[in-house]
């Protein structure tokens, strides 16, 4: 499991929370972000992530569907269902890109969508958009 991003200390919490269970695309999705100007958090399962919510709220959470131990989709229900997690920005990627999963995490309330593989620019403009509010025309 990957830690707090280096830079924070101690007690300071991650701008974005990457939940995402792939080696690879995690590591990607640090440097990208990372390289973007954000502090990052990230964590390999579905559970670590909903118990990390319970105690620290980032600006944004990156989140894979396809994860151990709670997939995310039971995650984002779980966020959208908590009044103290219910607002937050909530990025779903996935490698399944069939309509029934864009159908599905719109029903749970992503905030965005993006199907792997992904460009670097496309997930860098999808959590500014998400930090500053906005959403894409074709969002939901």
């Amino acid at each position: 499991m990957a830690g707090v991003d280096s830079c924070l200390g101690g007690t300071e919490v991650a701008d974005i929370l990457i939940v995402e269970d792939e080696p690879s695309i995690l590591s990607s999705l640090e440097f990208i972000l990372k390289h973007a100007g954000w502090t990052i958090e990230s964590l390999t399962d579905g559970e670590s992530a909903l118990n990390k919510l319970s105690s620290e709220l980032p600006k944004a959470i990156v989140l894979d569907v396809m994860l151990p131990r709670r997939s995310g989709f039971e995650v984002l229900k779980e966020i959208r269902a908590n009044p103290r997690t219910s607002a937050l920005p909530v990025l779903v990627l996935t490698a399944k890109g069939q309509q029934q999963d864009r159908r599905t995490a719109t029903e749970l309330g992503a905030s965005e969508f993006i199907t792997k593989p992904y460009s670097n620019a496309e997930v860098v403009e999808a959590i500014r958009r998400l930090l500053s509010g906005e959403t894409r025309p074709d969002a939901g």
